[in-house]
């Protein structure tokens, strides 16, 4: 996974209990992934078409970082889906813990608005990241059952 952004956590971002307030969190989880996607398909013109399923994990507190990282996990013809996970990163501990996990897709679009096919070179950029991330989880999967099963 890469590291996107990071964002420092100000006491104006917090919420009533102290926290880092959820709204706040998703929209830096959306600046950060959409920049990311705009990356990795060489255009500013790509929008956010969903945000899946987010369950907030752990709270995030004042004077931490937010670390959001990413991967592409799937292409079509106009989009891509990235795999976008946000931590909470204590600078005195070096700390991290998982605050929100969630995929988001990103569709390329023309000036009219509407959806057009990602260029070649972006596909074949994100068609090799993904089966490096693909061949990468097998990997770290055979390791885990070989060193976790006895015959």
């Amino acid at each position: 996974m890469e590291l996107i952004t990071t964002y420092p956590v100000k006491k104006s971002d917090l919420g009533f209990h102290g926290n880092l307030f959820g709204g706040k969190l998703l929209s830096i989880l959306d600046a950060a992934a959409v920049a990311y996607a705009m990356q990795l398909c060489d255009t500013p013109r790509m929008v956010t078409v969903s945000i899946d399923k987010c369950i907030f994990e752990k709270p995030t507190k004042e004077g931490q970082l937010l670390k959001i990282f990413g991967r592409p996990v799937a292409i079509g013809t106009t989009s891509v889906t990235l795999y976008i996970e946000a931590r909470s990163h204590n600078v005195r501990t070096g700390k991290q813990n998982v605050v929100l996990k969630t995929q988001t897709k990103f569709v390329y679009i023309d000036e009219d608005g509407n959806p057009v096919p990602l260029q070649d070179k972006s596909v074949r950029r994100l068609t090799t990241m993904i089966e490096k991330n693909k061949t990468n989880e097998e990997s770290i999967w055979f390791w885990w059952y070989n060193t976790t099963t006895t015959v």
